[in-house]
């Protein structure tokens, strides 16, 4: 491995310190716990080494939120893998979606709630949040019917957000979460016309 490699790999590593320790810092403690003085004393690197990683506190997130894309499009094609029907698939993206949201408050914050410069549903997207989208698309192809299929899958998205967000604040009611998802899928299908 050359100096030059070696250097990457260093850089790298540092950046993924970051991260993770930025992550860890927003699900302990809330996103307002995470500061550019309290990483670097979390990951014991100075200041302007984080900030020669990440221009600032957003990028950061921005970061953490592609990561969380990432583990979402992971999570809901693990979600629709073992589905025998397209409603099964799509109710499996759902699900996932949702567990997803609950099981990382803070991430799922970075990815949605906090403000990013991410440019969501534009063509120069990162690729973390086309993946993200294509593995609702793909669960929502199969019921499209003569339906627009982009617009279709985001209002598909748009409802597992609120399903997620809503469920999140304890402002749904907790026993009725499968019926939610059943009737969510019954109102894609009944629509395929």
């Amino acid at each position: 491995m050359t100096r030059v490699e070696r250097r990457e790999r260093e850089r790298a590593e540092r950046r993924q310190a970051i991260v993770t320790a930025t992550r860890e810092l927003a699900e302990a403690e809330g996103w307002e716990a995470v500061t550019t003085r309290r990483l670097s004393d979390r990951i014991e690197y100075s200041q302007p080494v984080l900030y020669s990683h990440f221009e600032n506190r957003n990028a950061i997130i921005e970061a953490v939120a592609l990561e969380g894309f990432s583990e979402l499009s992971a999570a809901m094609h693990d979600g629709k893998s073992k589905a025998r029907s397209p409603e099964a698939a799509l109710r499996g993206t759902a699900r996932a979606y949702v567990e997803f949201a609950k099981a990382n408050p803070a991430l799922y914050d970075a990815m949605f709630t906090l403000a990013t410069d991410l440019p969501f549903g534009r063509s120069e997207a990162p690729v973390q949040l086309h993946d993200a989208f294509d593995e609702i698309r793909k669960a929502v192809e199969p019921l499209v019917g003569s339906r627009d299929p982009e617009t279709l899958t985001e209002v598909v998205w748009s409802s597992m957000h609120g399903l997620a967000s809503l469920a999140r604040a304890g402002r749904l009611r907790p026993d009725f979460y499968e019926k939610r998802l059943a009737i969510l899928v019954d109102l894609l299908t009944s629509g395929r016309g």
